[in-house]
């Protein structure tokens, strides 16, 4: 049966729908963690404040409160738009507003890195099963995966940027730059600007942070290509391409993978959810100024609503790469129905 493109909208709608109830309960435990986990959070503000402080700020905060009433009134704020504001007076949305962008660019590098590279491996891995490409292959994926993200990010940022004479902190070499920022994205803005300089540039900052959050991902890409082509290979359609006579190259990418890849990208999709949570060590340590990096400040400061702000962030994120996976989980594979 045929699909349209109703079909796909809603499937979309559904999809949307249930983003509801996952950022609800998320944003529900986390805010009543937050809260029995620090009794008094304005103690911990302000721990040398006296006690007339501490009680005026009980009150602006509504800590003074059952917390089912902070809960509710939290949460008619957030449908309103305002998400809270840190500590210091900032508020949290304009602020995780500005820093998304740099952690989606981050993101899109890395996953890309992860396509290009790690689905090629996967291919040579299924080629060589049982042989030295295997095993290197295998290797390889399994260093990435077995390097703490902490000890990966120091020794990247500390050894192999000076090696490489690459930048280890920030997005440009020179703050701010000549031109507007558009979307937040410097690679991106560098060249809608024109800019081929700054464009070099952002890619040099961008390079080893994507690269290294890449790496220690790599793993799943690679892994899951390997075993998907070791079920495709054996196949009667891909030995008919072999004996009429085509070279490897197609037999392999035009034929094989392309089965393949249907599960794949339902692993990649998941997986680009978990990037996001992956760049909290790694923006900290490259300074790079994404939503990571506000993710490990409100952390540290004991920022409660920028916290959970975060944790919202990442889980629409989550459901999200979710998504665009199922769509293209179906345009892949025909026989797949949207419901």
């Amino acid at each position: 049966m045929g699909r349209s493109p109703t079909d796909l909208v809603l499937f979309v709608g559904k999809r949307l729908l249930m983003l509801i109830p996952v950022v609800f309960g998320v944003m529900a435990i986390t805010f009543f963690f937050t809260h029995v986990a620090v009794q008094n959070p304005c103690v911990v503000w302000y721990p040398h404040a006296k006690p007339a402080t501490i009680a005026t700020c009980i009150r602006t905060f509504g800590l003074d409160q059952p917390l089912p009433v902070q809960f509710y009134r939290y949460l008619t704020n957030l449908l309103a738009g305002n998400w809270g504001t840190s500590p210091l007076g900032v508020p949290v949305l304009p602020t995780l507003a500005a820093d998304v962008p740099a952690t989606l660019e981050l993101v899109l590098a890395s996953l890309a890195l992860m396509v290009l590279i790690g689905i090629p491996l996967g291919v040579l891995a299924a080629r060589s099963n049982g042989r030295l490409g295997d095993h290197l292959v295998r290797i390889f994926y399994l260093s990435g995966w077995a390097t703490p993200t902490y000890l990966g990010a120091v020794i990247a940022a500390i050894l192999v940027a000076p090696a490489l004479g690459l930048p280890s902190s920030g997005e440009y070499s020179s703050i701010p730059p000549p031109f507007p920022q558009v979307t937040h994205m410097s690679v991106v803005d560098a060249l809608l600007a024109g800019n081929l300089p700054y464009t070099l540039d952002a890619i040099d900052h961008l390079a080893l942070p994507a690269a290294l959050l890449a790496f220690i991902n790599m793993g799943i890409a690679t892994r899951v290509t390997r075993s998907a082509m070791l079920e495709v290979l054996p196949l009667d359609y891909v030995k008919s391409a072999r004996m009429k006579g085509l070279g490897e190259f197609v037999v392999l990418y035009k034929h094989a993978l392309r089965n393949a890849l249907i599960t794949t990208t339902t692993v990649l999709g998941v997986t680009a959810g978990g990037l996001l949570s992956g760049t909290v060590v790694i923006e900290e340590v490259f300074a790079w100024p994404g939503i990571g990096a506000y993710a490990f400040n409100a952390i540290t400061e004991s920022n409660f609503p920028g916290a959970i702000g975060v944790v919202i962030v990442f889980a629409i994120g989550v459901v999200v790469a979710n998504l665009i996976a199922d769509i293209t989980y179906g345009l892949l594979d025909p026989k797949v129905e949207w419901r």
